[in-house]
């Protein structure tokens, strides 16, 4: 079956893929734990009446004010400081394993294709360089079947001449699924690039910055018209997540 084409064959990824996939999981868990421990410390100020107005959470300005804030009785006073410095510990683990995966993406096993996922709006090195240690060999998928095996395809209960389709099946990776509709939010904004993006592309091959600015046209418009239809907000994410893993899979194998 192999050799008719029928099945698709598999590559075992070398020890260098998987050491870099272990670095991308640990900065996932690290994210979650950071989101953990932020919302134990709210949590905390809220139960006792305070809260933060100063504008955006989690920023220099909001840890200065976590520190000017001052409790009478020890044990508030011990839970809070337990709860702050993990925060502290957990947004320092982050910036480690930021370091590491930036340093990882500059390796030239995965820089050739994390700069040319880094072509479209949403993906920058963090991004590029997860779809490419978790997703591995391209090779083995289409444009139409990479959206199947990250479960970003409804799933279809049909009989005879009638179709039902539901939900989306979710199966496959689940931290690859995660990073593209997170990418995909990126696109309901105004078709304008950032100096940031700019940057990345600059140094691209011509064809490839062609291909990454047709995905963002097609992805916002994506966007735009199924928000004219009324269409929820997340379901329109998951859309254009599913669109936006067949513009990868077309960069990923392109040639620099």
């Amino acid at each position: 079956m192999l050799h008719i084409g029928e099945i698709a064959g598999i590559r075992v990824p070398t020890e260098a893929e998987e050491s870099a996939r272990d670095l991308i999981r640990a900065r996932e868990a690290t994210r979650a734990d950071l989101m953990r421990a932020r919302h134990r410390c709210s949590k905390l100020l809220r139960r006792h009446g305070i809260v933060y107005s100063g504008g955006t959470a989690w920023t220099t300005a909001h840890e200065a004010w976590l520190r000017s804030q001052r409790f009478e009785l020890a044990g508030t006073r011990r839970a809070f400081d337990e709860a702050f410095d993990a925060v502290l510990a957990t947004t320092s683990r982050r910036d480690r394993l930021d370091r590491d995966i930036a340093a990882t993406a500059a390796d030239p096993a995965w820089s050739p294709v994390v700069g040319r996922l880094s072509a479209v709006r949403g993906i920058a090195t963090l991004t590029g360089l997860g779809l490419a240690v978790e997703i591995g060999d391209w090779h083995r998928f289409s444009g139409s079947s990479i959206g199947a095996y990250l479960g970003l395809v409804p799933t279809e209960s049909s009989s005879g001449a009638q179709r039902s389709q539901g939900s989306i099946t979710k199966t496959g990776n689940t931290h690859a699924r995660r990073l593209l509709v997170e990418a995909a939010w990126q696109h309901q904004r105004q078709l304008r690039p950032s100096k940031i993006l700019i940057t990345r592309r600059a140094g691209l091959a011509p064809a490839v910055r062609a291909r990454g600015e047709a995905a963002d046209r097609r992805l916002h418009h994506r966007w735009t018209s199924m928000q004219a239809r009324k269409k929820k907000a997340t379901v329109i994410a998951v859309a254009v997540a599913r669109e936006l893993a067949g513009w990868c899979w077309s960069l990923a194998l392109m040639d620099d």
